[in-house]
């Protein structure tokens, strides 16, 4: 048995064990304002995580992650520490800000998984500056790794500030983050895409204008992610000056710093999309893995505020899924094609294929007869970034890199009765429906034109709302498409998707709600608060017009 301990970051703690065998995503499934876990499929849901010892293997989900675990140290309802097994960087880069830039240590442990076993089983812990001790277990800890890098004339400037204290800021946190990950070197990215932001939480506001008014600048194109309000519109829309201010804040302050304000969860729509084997620097986890897997595209799944970082260094850690052999598929995944799927058929296999190689790339057999479209595979990046924390996916005679598979890649299939009991997982709201929600990730012009297809110039007797980017919003606008929903009473907003909308834009009325998209359909209970439905968008389209979602299986699951 091999039992070691390392500090990522050292620290002292004590408290007691919390402990799960399942990785989390502290966005979406940790209120930071109570540490309490809010996602209802984890084992951990309604624990507080607040001044205890956290156990897991890792996290997984969303880039945001990073800035909850911030805002968590700085308002006390951090874990006292976090002890993983794998490699993890986002709620370690969370933790290395908070103890950088605030003055608020948190220690971040990795042990030996004979180790890591042990230590769940215990009641409570104590983490010293060398030793750590639990229930009849005494580890010493040895100290963090100190991999030497290899940098060029120009990193050294920029991390002695010749560029200025923001710039110097953000490649001591690249750097660290590099030894972490253990690279050797760091590599010329040519675009960033910004996730932090989104107003998850106030770390966000704090660290961006702390940032921007140092000077910081970005290099490289730099795109954003959806924002957390509709930015010209939200006092119009009644959101609380309390809320909407610091969320427009936000975004003006990456704005400043000279991000591009696109404010899309699905920068691969834009004209600016990478070629395969570009180097990125992308966060938002469905943006990531769509890039690497269907893109070809390269990037790591950079935390919140590396993802700054990168930009305004034009530098990332080689490591990851940047190296061809970190690209393997690791499990293969034998996938039961059903009869007459329609498109719900993707979210539900992503989810279900993260659930089924959590911790690894996966190749997905068995669909390439089923011809998806980007939108299929728009829909399955996503789901799957909600259960899996891998960085991308293959699947087999679709994708570009499918023939990238482990020597020692196991098997595992995903049956027609796995897809049946998944449904019902997703599905665990009632009947009727007081909302439908479209675009998570934002909607593409494709989706738009479908929805408006199958509502067939209807009108929706519930309240209607697709998030879409603002270029697909103009496309839509000029050909007809936003004229056709609006007419049926549909609401399409800019800026601000499923993910970060609240209320009033949210109908404070909704007791459940139904989504065609897997991502939300996991994250939405957590979020919203509210029962949720899930469905193809047909589906949705009928109980848009009709305020029913009927509680049985698809006919191509029955």
């Amino acid at each position: 048995m091999t039992l070691s301990a390392r500090f990522i970051l050292p620290g002292e703690a004590a408290g007691e064990v919390l402990a799960t065998t399942e990785p989390l995503s502290f966005w979406g499934g940790v209120d930071p304002a109570t540490g309490l876990v809010i996602d209802v499929h984890h084992p951990l849901a309604g624990q507080s995580m607040a001044g205890r010892i956290l156990v897991m293997p890792g996290t997984r989900g969303s880039c945001t992650g990073s800035g909850v675990l911030l805002d968590m140290a700085l308002n006390g309802k951090a874990p006292a520490a976090l002890v993983f097994s794998e490699p993890e960087d986002v709620v370690t880069l969370g933790a290395m800000i908070a103890a950088g830039m605030f003055g608020r240590p948190l220690p971040v442990l990795r042990l030996s998984p004979e180790a890591h076993a042990l230590l769940a089983r215990s009641r409570t812990a104590r983490i010293t500056g060398d030793t750590l001790e639990a229930d009849g277990l005494t580890l010493p800890i040895a100290p963090q790794a100190t991999g030497a890098l290899d940098l060029t004339d120009r990193d050294r400037a920029m991390l002695e500030g010749a560029e200025g204290e923001a710039t110097a800021q953000a490649m001591r946190i690249l750097c660290a983050m590099a030894v972490n990950q253990g690279a050797t070197r760091l590599i010329d990215v040519t675009q960033g895409h910004i996730d932090g932001c989104i107003y998850a939480s106030p770390a966000n506001l704090t660290f961006a204008e702390k940032m921007a008014d140092m000077g910081a600048k970005v290099r490289i194109p730099t795109t954003m992610n959806a924002i957390s309000v509709d930015h010209a519109n939200w006092r119009a829309q009644g959101v609380p000056p309390v809320f909407g201010g610091p969320a427009q804040r936000l975004a003006d302050a990456y704005v400043r710093m000279g991000c591009q304000p696109t404010f899309t969860c699905s920068p691969y729509l834009l004209d600016t999309a990478p070629a395969e084997g570009e180097m990125i620097a992308w966060s938002e986890s469905n943006a990531v893995i769509y890039a690497n897997s269907v893109l070809g595209a390269r990037t790591a799944k950079h935390p919140d505020f590396l993802d700054l970082c990168t930009a305004m260094t034009g530098r990332a850690p080689l490591s990851g899924v940047y190296l061809d052999e970190n690209r393997q598929a690791a499990r293969i995944l034998d996938i039961d094609l059903p009869e007459g799927f329609d498109d719900a058929f993707w979210p539900l296999i992503g989810w279900l294929a993260g659930k089924a190689a959590p911790d690894r790339i996966p190749l997905l057999r068995g669909l390439a007869a089923a011809k998806p479209t980007p939108e299929n595979l728009k829909a399955l990046c996503a789901a799957f970034g909600t259960t899996s924390a891998a960085p991308m996916l293959h699947v087999e005679g679709v994708t570009p890199e499918a023939h990238r598979v482990a020597p020692g890649a196991d098997h595992a299939p995903v049956t027609l009765a796995d897809m049946a009991a998944g449904w019902r997982t997703l599905n665990d709201g009632p009947e009727a429906v007081d909302l439908v929600a479209i675009g998570s990730p934002h909607a593409s012009i494709l989706e738009c034109r479908a929805l408006a297809d199958a509502l067939a110039g209807r009108a929706v007797a519930v309240p209607t709302i697709v998030t879409a980017g603002r270029a697909v919003m103009e496309q839509a606008r000029a050909e007809g498409t936003l004229a056709r929903l609006t007419d049926a009473g549909v609401q399409v907003l800019p800026d601000l998707c499923w993910c970060s909308i609240s209320e009033p834009v949210f109908p404070p009325g909704t007791r459940a709600l139904m989504t065609n998209s897997g991502k939300y359909a996991h994250y939405g209970p957590g979020l919203s608060g509210r029962a949720v439905r899930f469905g193809g968008l047909s589906a949705c389209a009928e109980a848009a017009v009709g305020g029913l979602a009927p509680r049985t299986l698809p006919s191509w699951l029955s």
